[in-house]
This record gives structure tokens, sequence and C-alpha cells, in this order.
């Protein structure tokens, strides 16, 4: 249903904005705009993405064996998902629909290594010091710096798994950012036995820190059961990729999605056909689109996605140490779902302990030094690829001519299918905390804390199609309107 604090119910030029503007420790530039009648109450909250996207345009006309390498351009945190959801959508161009043991597993080999040093980064430099200060604690030691001074054993694991999961990628992909290693039908490149026993012999090390990770975001939410539970709490339906058998798969599988009860309303949808079940609403004062399942409508069919979506709507995690330690987040919630922001981070927690697991499994593999690296098939027009990325959901699509030419993009983000959800926590911290309290910084970061949770990635989610929506808005000198020009 809509929520009523999405527009204003009271004349804007009655009410007093206030603007959280940039947005802080996020990838990429959005703000939150607040709007307060005379007595302090919220009328109005939104999250806005300001910045613009055009990469479905910019690789438009050029040859397809590029895209993989172009599109992580989009982002200098998560170029690894981008990297494997173009190749994997590319694979079905070039007739690869089976790709040999080597590249299947190094491709995974990749795409772990950039859960556990995505999820490590937004966990211990992102998102901690928020979650061991507070929230409203000084904002000076609120940052990495402070948590090293006061939890320097903290810091350091943050770093260490971070350092890990990028060396898993350069080893795989050639480079740290924006590698090479994945290309339509295959890698290009597999594992050097040096690498191989070098990343061997630290894994232990890094499956430990990695259940010391969970014991840490599970301490803070026993010890602020009734906090963590109703902050930011948004009652969603949810939707990710499982295996076939039900299990959690990061890299391959079909989409089943839940409503906010965990009930299941559909289950092995072949995401080929992601634009039968999903439509990309706009609204004209966001550049980042609203999608929604479309047999449910706008109003009903949104839905969360990434590791506190995921976690739920799986039957089980395929390792047996974060599989343990999902039953102990169900447990917290009592058998129901869980809907508060703050769990997606004992959720990225489990999931980044299941990707040290899988990591240690995949380094026992032989087939990670083998030479069969590429396949082939007959040519198609069109691919489409799909894996969960850190932050949820990623669809990329193509069409591909006989000239080798891309000649239609379209990239939904995990962030963009997080945009209603996270624009409604947004609205209701500021329902539950604002209203009639003095506007101070802390406060102000509550908000802030509220989409952390989601670790939205802004530069990657935000395009238009066709014409974008523009508003224009001339003031005089005394702040009064004398001319308004709006496209839409």
């Amino acid at each position: 249903m809509p929520d009523p604090l999405e527009t204003a119910s009271a004349p804007t030029n009655s009410l007093r904005r206030i603007a959280i503007d940039p947005l802080t420790r996020v990838e990429g530039h959005g703000k939150v705009t607040l709007l307060l009648d005379a007595d302090g109450r919220v009328r109005q909250a939104r999250l806005h993405i300001v910045e613009f996207r055009g990469f479905e345009r910019f690789i438009e006309g050029r040859p397809y064996w590029e895209i993989p390498v172009m599109v992580q351009r989009l982002c200098g945190i998560c170029p690894v998902s981008h990297h494997l959801a173009a190749s994997k959508a590319l694979d079905a161009v070039v007739g690869a629909t089976t790709l040999t043991p080597s590249a299947g597993k190094l491709r995974r080999l990749m795409h772990y290594g950039q859960i556990l040093q995505s999820h490590a980064l937004h966990f211990f430099h992102l998102s901690s010091p928020d979650l061991l200060f507070g929230f409203e604690s000084d904002v000076d030691r609120r940052n990495i710096v402070g948590i090293a001074e006061r939890y320097p054993d903290i810091a350091r694991q943050g770093i260490a798994l971070r350092k890990f999961g990028q060396e898993v990628i350069r080893m795989t992909s050639g480079k740290r950012v924006h590698g090479t290693g994945s290309i339509p039908g295959g890698v290009n490149r597999s594992l050097a036995g040096s690498d191989r026993r070098a990343l061997a012999a630290d894994i232990d090390q890094v499956v430990a820190w990695s259940r010391a990770a969970v014991d840490i975001v599970r301490a803070l939410h026993e010890s602020n059961a009734a906090l963590y539970a109703r902050f930011g709490r948004v009652a969603a339906a949810s939707m990710s990729l499982v295996a076939a058998d039900g299990s959690l798969d990061l890299y391959d599988g079909a989409l089943r999605g839940r409503d906010a009860d965990g009930q299941l309303l559909f289950d092995q949808f072949d995401p080929r056909h992601y634009d039968q079940l999903i439509t990309e609403a706009v609204k004209p004062w966001s550049y980042m689109k609203f999608p929604h399942w479309s047999a449910r409508g706008a109003d009903d069919g949104w839905y969360r996605v990434g590791p506190l979506a995921r976690v739920q709507n799986c039957d089980r995690m395929p390792t047996p140490l974060a599989e343990a330690a999902r039953q102990d987040l169900l447990a917290f919630g009592g058998g129901a779902p869980l809907h508060g922001s703050l769990t997606y981070h004992w959720a990225r927690m489990i999931e980044l302990l299941g990707a040290a697991e899988t990591i240690a499994t995949l380094l026992a593999d032989d087939d990670l030094e083998g030479r069969e690296l590429v396949t082939s098939g007959p040519r198609q027009r069109e691919g489409v690829g799909v894996i969960e990325a850190p932050r949820g959901t990623l669809i990329h699509h193509y069409q591909v001519g006989d000239d080798d030419l891309v000649g239609m993009a379209n990239l939904i983000v995990a962030t963009t299918h997080n945009n209603e959800v996270m624009n409604r926590a947004v609205r209701d911290v500021a329902r539950s905390y604002f209203d009639g309290r003095a506007i101070t910084e802390g406060l102000l970061n509550q908000i802030e804390v509220a989409i952390r949770a989601y670790d939205p990635c802004l530069s990657c989610a935000t395009h238009a199609l066709g014409r974008m929506p523009l508003q224009v808005v001339a003031l005089d000198a005394d702040g009064v309107e004398v001319a308004r020009r709006v496209r839409d």
C-alpha cells in the first residue's frame, strides 16, 4: 500500500525543508529531504538519487566482448559482480550453454572473493562505527579510525578479511579492481598453483575471523533486541536466486519470491524471463527506478533483495557453519520473518561466513588449475545474466546484432530493487524519531544508519530511458517562485 509520508499532506511552501546532502559512508551520491510542519511533525521523507548513470547507452554499438570489462566502471566497490553478470549474459550470445568445470569454478571463486571483501568493507569500515559507538555518538569518532582506536582487534580483522577477498579477486581476474578474468564463454586464466597454496594457507584463519564477525553482530542484536527489531522496520516481500534444491546460490539458480509473511509466491522462475516478472516504474523526484512484480502492481508488488532477503528466502545455506548461523537468526525471529533494517548486518555476516567456507571448499579442487577454460556453440542474438551481487539480485540483459555490436542493454541492480523499501525505511525512522524533536546531527545520522543497512550502491543504481524528467524552478531575490518548467 502507498505510504502516507510519500507525499506531503500540506502545501509544500508552508513546510520547513531539511536536507541530508550528501549521504555519507555509501557508494555514490544521494540525499534525503524531510518536510516538517510548524510543529516539527514530518510530512514527507524521501531518498533522492541525484546522479545519472548512462551505461545502457554508453555500451550500445560496442563489440559484445568488450562489455564485461566496460560495465565494471559502473562501480569501484562491486565491479566483479557486473563483470560476471555481463559474462553470464554473453555466454548465451556465444552459445556457451554449459561452462567447462574449470571456468565455472574459477568464476565462483572470483564471485565469493567479491562477496567476502564487499561484506567486510561494508560492515567493518562503513557501518560498525554506528553500531559499536551508537547512532548519535560523537561524529568525530564515528568512523574507521575511531574503530581502530577503540576496537583495534575488530578493525584489524575487518581489514584482513577484505584484503583476503581482494587477493582472491586479483588471482582470478588479474587485478583487485576492474580485472579481465571472465570472458563470454568462460575465463581467460586459471589459478596458479602458488596462488592457490597461498590462499589455502590463510583460509582457516579467514573462516575463524568470519565466525567472529557473526558473533559480533549477533551480540549487538541480542543486547539491543527491541531497538534493532523496530528501527527502520519495513514489512516487505523478498526475492533472490535459489538453487534447484532451494539452497542459497549466490552465483546461479532461479528466482524465488515470498510475501512479507514468508509465504511462497513463486519459485524456480527462469531469470531469463525477468521482464515478464518485473516492471520498472518511474517517479519524478529520483533518477532511480522503482521495480515491482507486475502481477501485484506498483502499490503491492515492491520487494527487498540482498542478504536479509536471501537468508530468509532460501531453504538452507550450502555450508555448515553458515547454516548453523542462519538457524540462530531465524530462531531470534521466533519463526516469523525479520523485517528490521538493521538485521541486514547479521544476515550479511552470515553470508560472509558462507563465502569463506565456499572459498575453502573451492581451493581444494584441482579444477582451479585446469586448462580447458572456454566453450562456445551456436550464436544467439540475446542473453540475460543474473547473479546475486553483495547487495542483492543483479540483472544484465543484452541484444547483439550479426555485426557483433550491442544493440540494446538493460541493467537492474540490487539497489534499484531496494529503492521502495529504502524509502519506506527512511520514512519509518523519520516518523518514529523526528516528530517534534529538535534536529541534531546525531538525529539526522539515524536516517543514514537506516539507508546504510542496505549497503546501497547509488552510482550503480541510477539510469533513465528516453527523456529524463526535469524540473527547473526560478526564484527571485526574496525566494519567491517566479517561473517553473517541467518535463516529465
